[in-house]
């Protein structure tokens, strides 16, 4: 199944006879969640979803977006409405990182069928509904493992072995500026892709043929592993979702920079090379 759907299939599937599961993962970094814009107006039937409580766990030694804790995440889902027999359909109302994030932990967790909206809300174009959802609740139980995921030392080993991506925009990769962790810089071996790079100004993604040869002209050839890592893993998980679109199966270093940059025995790069 796509990774991601479109404003218009999405809508043809809400009036089906078997219509998805919705979440909307409304986030923005260092601010309050965005329950309120939620309540003003979403698709019809979505269920808000808070990232920073439901979605990671409280940030720490192991980076700012931990993994959620696996009751705290699965009680979450089905108090959405989320069953594994049933699609689910995820957006946000920026650039896709937050819902990528939440497909990234859906899939990771076992739910066979889960899509990001490509364009998010913005390419909706549909009637919005106020006030809450109340879905019934599901019964998906989650089960990690199903999706391929680093730690630090993983990670390090994978960007001497295989092709370690840095999802980050391109003067953070280099040490140039970091406004918000404690130092900047890459893992040593790493290569520079910002995931932003993978949408086109509408804010969809590019079509999987020009993702494929992006990563390909960045080493993804194929025959070697890749592994993604950004900030706090979030925007890394939308690199994942881009990697998945152009058919390149990819690991996530769930920890990323926000917990490699707090270990002062762990080496840091900077410049525009890799090593």
């Amino acid at each position: 199944m796509n990774a991601i759907i479109s404003a218009s299939r999405l809508a043809s599937d809400l009036a089906g006879p078997n219509p998805p599961v919705v979440l909307d993962i409304r986030w923005q970094l260092g601010g309050p969640n965005l329950r309120s814009a939620y309540t003003e107006g979403h698709i019809p039937r979505a269920v808000y979803v808070d990232l920073d409580s439901e979605l990671a766990a409280p940030a720490g030694a192991a980076g700012r977006h931990p993994l959620p804790d696996i009751e705290v995440f699965g009680a979450a889902m089905r108090a959405a409405g989320v069953s594994a027999d049933r699609d689910v359909v995820v957006y946000d109302g920026g650039l896709g990182w937050a819902a990528a994030r939440a497909w990234w932990l859906l899939r990771w967790t076992g739910h066979p069928s889960v899509r990001v909206l490509d364009g998010g809300l913005a390419a909706w174009g549909g009637p919005l509904e106020s006030g809450e959802s109340t879905p019934v609740a599901g019964t998906f139980v989650p089960a990690p493992g199903a999706l391929p995921l680093l730690d630090a030392d993983g990670a390090a080993a994978l960007a001497r072995t295989g092709l370690l991506l840095d999802a980050r925009a391109a003067e953070r990769y280099r040490g140039d500026v970091e406004p918000i962790d404690r130092v900047g810089g890459h893992i040593p071996g790493a290569v520079s892709a910002p995931t932003t790079e993978n949408v086109a100004e509408s804010g969809h993604f590019l079509p999987a043929a020009e993702l494929a040869e992006r990563f390909k002209s960045l080493g993804a050839t194929g025959t070697s592993e890749v592994g993604v890592y950004c900030g706090s893993g979030v925007s890394g998980a939308h690199e994942v979702l881009a990697l998945a679109v152009a058919g390149i199966p990819a690991a996530l270093y769930a920890g990323s920079w926000s917990e490699w940059s707090q270990d002062d025995s762990r080496p840091v790069a900077t410049g525009p090379d890799p090593h």
